[in-house]
C-alpha cells in the first residue's frame, strides 16, 4: 500500500498587528542630492503603499511612527514640513480610508500641536470611528517614555482622588491608561534603514513583539518588503517568556 503523505501543517498566521518605525527619509534624499523634506514627501507615498499592502495581506492593525517627541529638536523648517505632510496625507486619503473601512487612531500628546493640526487629527478620528475592517494607528508627537509617564500621572491623580486604590494598579489596569488602550500589542515591529534600536517607540507594548530590521530606506519600502518581514515573522516561534510557543 502506498504511504499516505503527511498532513501539511497549518500556514503560519499573518501578524494581527504590525508596527513600523519609518526611518531613512533623510538619507534617501541625501543620496539623491535633494533636501530632507523631499525624502519625507516620498515617505508619505511609501506610507500610502504600505497601508494598502497591509490590508491586502490581511494585517488588521498597522501602527506607524510619524513624529516623535524628540523630533521637536530638529530644525523648525523640517518640523513644519513634517506637520504639513500629515495635513497632506489626511487631505488626500481620508475619504478613501473612510470608504475602505479603515479606522484612524492617533496616539501621542496633543500638547504643543498647532490648533488646525489638532482639528485635522480629531476630524480623521471622528469620520472613521465606525470603521472596523482595518485600523491605522499614527504615532504623532509620541514617545514611549512620555506615554508611560502620562499614564502614571493619570493613575496617581485617580488614586489621590479616591477613584482607584493602589492595590488595583495591575498590568492590565495600567494598560487602560495608555494611548493604545483597547488596541492589541504589536506582533511584529519593523524598522527600516538598517538602524537597530527602538528609539522610544511603543516601549510598553513591544515587551514580547518580534523585531525585524530592514536595510531598506523608508521611501523604497513596498509590498514586497512588507511581505519579506512577514515571512521572517512566520518562521519564528513565539514563546512570551515561557517554554511553549504561542498557539495560532
Amino acid at each position: 500500500m502506498m504511504a499516505q503523505p503527511a498532513p501539511s501543517s497549518a500556514p503560519a498566521p499573518v501578524p494581527r498587528h504590525i508596527a513600523i518605525i519609518m526611518d531613512g527619509n533623510g538619507r534617501w534624499a541625501k543620496q539623491r542630492s535633494r533636501p530632507r523634506t523631499f525624502g519625507h514627501s516620498e515617505g508619505v507615498e511609501a506610507l500610502r503603499r504600505t497601508v494598502e499592502a497591509a490590508g491586502e495581506l490581511g494585517v488588521r492593525y498597522l501602527t506607524v511612527f510619524g513624529f516623535s517627541t524628540e523630533n521637536w529638536r530638529r530644525p523648525i523648517e523640517e518640523v513644519n514640513a513634517l506637520f504639513d505632510l500629515l495635513r497632506l496625507y489626511v487631505a488626500r486619503d481620508l475619504d478613501r480610508l473612510v470608504k475602505e473601512g479603515v479606522r484612524v487612531h492617533v496616539i501621542g500628546s496633543r500638547e504643543g500641536l498647532q490648533p488646525d493640526l489638532a482639528r485635522i487629527i480629531a476630524d480623521a478620528e471622528a469620520k472613521t470611528r465606525h470603521n472596523d475592517k482595518q485600523h491605522l494607528v499614527i504615532a504623532f508627537n509620541y514617545g514611549g517614555q512620555d506615554e508611560i509617564a502620562r499614564a502614571a500621572r493619570r493613575i496617581a491623580e485617580d488614586v489621590a482622588a479616591g477613584k482607584l486604590a493602589p492595590g488595583e494598579v495591575t498590568i492590565e489596569r495600567f494598560e487602560t491608561y495608555l494611548d493604545t488602550a483597547g488596541l492589541p500589542p504589536p506582533d511584529l515591529l519593523i524598522r527600516t534603514s538598517g538602524e537597530l534600536r527602538l528609539s522610544n517607540f511603543m516601549l510598553w507594548q513591544a515587551a514580547y513583539t518580534e523585531l525585524v530590521f530592514s536595510d531598506i530606506l523608508w521611501p523604497d519600502f513596498d509590498k514586497a518588503a512588507l511581505q519579506a518581514a512577514i515571512d521572517a515573522y512566520q518562521r519564528r516561534e513565539r514563546r512570551f517568556g515561557g517554554a511553549e510557543p504561542e498557539r495560532p
